[in-house]
């Protein structure tokens, strides 16, 4: 009998961040006008294609943004409860790794709003040979992830099932 277990991965890069205050601290950086735009757009979009979920998040301001632009676009999203984890507050796809590894297996799907490279060198490190060159900001993707746990998470190849990029979106 083949294992049908699987776990779902859904990932996406905050929306693109504003640099006009030289010397703000990272974490304190906004968004700017096409990450103010693009957040709602994907949430509308996303409304489409996905249930409504919680979601866990960098602590950093523009992904706390995102997640608010993405509430405005997809209104059942936001009756959600979301998870801000200090841990999601990197840019190394091996601790990105090890936090999706410690998760609660009752879990069957984790969606993770963060920074890269860590969210592409993940999405390279589970999905055998089709990944991606880059995540851009604002952009989603799907990955399935054979198995019934998380902690065994990147032990049999994964797959990308769908990438949804702003520029795709209509009226980009």
């Amino acid at each position: 009998m083949a294992d049908t277990a699987m776990k779902t991965l859904h990932l996406l890069r905050h929306a693109k961040s504003s640099w006009d205050k030289p010397g703000q601290p990272d974490r304190e950086r906004g968004l700017n006008k096409r990450g103010q735009r693009d957040a709602p757009r994907m949430g509308e979009a996303l409304s489409h294609i996905l249930p409504p979920m919680s979601v866990a998040l960098s602590p950093a301001r523009r992904a706390q943004l995102t997640l608010e632009g993405l509430c405005r676009g997809w209104p059942a999203l936001a009756d959600c409860r979301h998870y801000t984890e200090e841990d999601l507050y990197t840019f190394d796809g091996d601790d990105l790794l090890d936090w999706v590894r410690r998760q609660d297996d009752r879990h069957l799907a984790l969606f993770i709003i963060g920074h890269n490279p860590a969210l592409t060198d993940l999405v390279n490190t589970l999905v055998a040979g089709d990944g991606l060159a880059n995540l851009p900001t604002a952009g989603y993707v799907r990955i399935e992830c054979p198995g019934a746990s998380w902690a065994h998470l990147g032990e049999r190849p994964a797959r990308l099932a769908r990438r949804l990029f702003p520029k795709e979106l209509p009226g980009d």
